[in-house]
């Protein structure tokens, strides 16, 4: 669930913020604008939001289940969540095997984590719970290395200081397949209706375990050290306080690459701001840069599986580029086999790139699971989604922001450029995208009322450009003649609707999103 979804105010006497890309110099930019109506502060919006309206008691979504703490997300629903995946791994997977636990730096997230690990072990399952606050990509590999029945993560990934959540690992290592997701709904509803029952604590099924060691292991041996450093790059990284701390920093190091860290200590008020590596709350990212003399900086989300990244000179450089030139540099100068997965919501750079190396692109509903679950069945080189996410077959199949960051700086190393020259070069070959989102809180029945809209036949041109094509994969999504497309998506439990668009000028993106909002308004 996207932290911004929680207001019962209508869209009128809300701000709305809006991102997208715009031409600057060198290279497109990401800029997140905000009205001046309202509370000045975007995370403060949210975290008053999140406290003003009424939630749902536990409700899975499209990554594990969310909850404000000390509201929904407390201990005894903790424990209940908890219960729910055991009793699915006793029914459905291998119990022997183990669950592993772990946890960010959030707010008590190391006494949820607890809780879940004793609830978990009163069933007689083995549980390894983590020594301290891992990445949760890093007990994703750590489930998979075991081949542990499950991992279930306490994070609430980048979602405001307030949250806490649950995010369940399947066996393979990476997000929780429909299926299974369907499988421990079913659990928890009769959990929910019956409760936990009186088991006895079983202590003794619960062992300490490092997840960092071995991931930084992993890790090592995916980039090309000798081009790292005969390139004698500098790097920034920021953790964002999150759980990704030190572990990008320690692999600088230890193979002699220059590096510093911001951000890097605990802080479960993250500094004021969202740990959401996106404008505005990557801006100490961007001063880190402007200030010092590194080549790029990279940020993660809360639990490091999201990267964001900043130019030299200051430049934001947006998820769907980085998407982008992993992909280029995976297909097209290490000549790795596999298929392109994206979800709907993604650039369509991604297919354009993915063409021109004879790549297949499989296009999913948004929501990592599904990204996932296509390649677990398929040959898949790079899946990833808007949101930052991106997982290679290079390591397990699960978004990665530390990964991720190794491959950004194997790519300047191998091309010598920087990241803004990287995005210039796509733009030059492949034209240029620039994308934007706008994410509306409207009253009841608006969204309902877009999304009929969108999708009615006759609504057949939208400002300059007709509508030539139509796709409703997840939400509904319009193309506008030869420039570009745009598409709107309902939340399933908020009067939120996210409005997506990407063309061939900043300025046109700019229009389309601001025309979207007002006439939605109206309806």
């Amino acid at each position: 669930m996207c932290c911004c979804r929680n207001s019962s105010q209508p869209c009128e006497e809300r701000t709305v913020a809006v991102w997208w890309t715009f031409r600057a110099p060198s290279i497109g930019h990401c800029c997140r604008l905000e009205d001046s109506k309202g509370v000045s502060s975007l995370a403060e919006r949210q975290n008053k939001a999140s406290v003003s309206s009424p939630r749902p008691a536990i409700t899975f979504g499209t990554d594990g289940w969310r909850g404000v703490i000390a509201e929904d997300f407390t201990e005894e629903n903790v424990r209940k969540v908890a219960h729910a995946i055991a009793r699915y791994v006793v029914r459905a997977e291998k119990p022997g095997s183990g669950v592993l636990v772990g946890y960010d730096t959030r707010f008590a997230s190391e006494r949820f984590a607890h809780v879940a690990a004793q609830a978990v072990a009163a069933t007689s399952t083995p549980v390894w719970l983590a020594r301290e606050a891992c990445p949760t990509p890093a007990l994703s590999l750590l489930v998979r290395q075991r081949g542990a029945a499950a991992g279930i993560q306490i994070t609430a990934s980048h979602n405001p200081y307030r949250w806490n959540g649950v995010k369940l690992k399947a066996s393979y290592g990476s997000s929780a397949s429909p299926a299974i997701v369907a499988q421990v709904e079913l659990e928890l509803s009769r959990v929910l209706r019956d409760g936990v029952p009186m088991l006895p604590p079983r202590h003794d099924l619960v062992q300490a375990i490092d997840v960092r060691t071995p991931y930084l292991e992993a890790l090592s041996g995916l980039v090309n050290w000798d081009k790292l450093r005969a390139f004698k790059p500098r790097f920034l990284i920021d953790p964002m306080h999150g759980a990704g701390r030190g572990l990008l920093l320690e692999l600088f190091r230890r193979h002699g690459v220059a590096a510093r860290e911001i951000r890097g200590d605990r802080d479960p008020l993250f500094g004021g701001v969202n740990p959401e590596p996106i404008e505005p709350h990557i801006e100490a990212t961007r001063q880190g840069m402007l200030e010092g003399d590194e080549d790029a900086g990279f940020a993660f989300d809360g639990d490091a599986d999201r990267i964001g990244a900043i130019d030299r000179d200051g430049t934001f450089i947006t998820p769907h580029q980085i998407f982008s030139i992993l992909l280029w540099h995976l297909a097209g100068t290490r000549k790795l086999a596999g298929d392109v997965v994206k979800s709907f919501s993604t650039t369509k750079m991604i297919d354009k790139i993915a063409a021109k190396f004879g790549r297949q692109i499989w296009e999913t509903p948004i929501g990592f699971k599904y990204v996932c679950d296509r390649m677990l069945e398929s040959e898949v080189l790079i899946g990833g989604e808007e949101s930052g996410g991106i997982a290679t077959r290079l390591h397990v199949p699960e978004r990665d922001a530390t990964v991720s960051a190794l491959l950004l700086a194997e790519v300047m190393a191998w091309h010598g450029r920087r990241l803004g020259e990287l995005v210039s070069m796509l733009h030059r070959e492949f034209g240029e995208h620039h994308y934007g989102r706008v994410d509306l809180m409207l009253r009841d029945g608006q969204k309902e009322k877009a999304i009929e809209r969108f999708s009615d036949r006759s609504f057949d041109s939208l400002l300059d450009w007709p509508i030539v094509r139509r796709e409703n994969l997840d939400g509904v999504k319009v193309y506008l003649g030869d420039i570009g497309w745009v598409m709107v998506r309902a939340s399933g439990t908020e009067p939120l609707l996210r409005v997506y668009a990407e063309t061939i000028r900043a300025e046109t993106t700019a229009r389309i999103l601001a025309e979207v909002a007002s006439s939605v308004r109206r309806l």
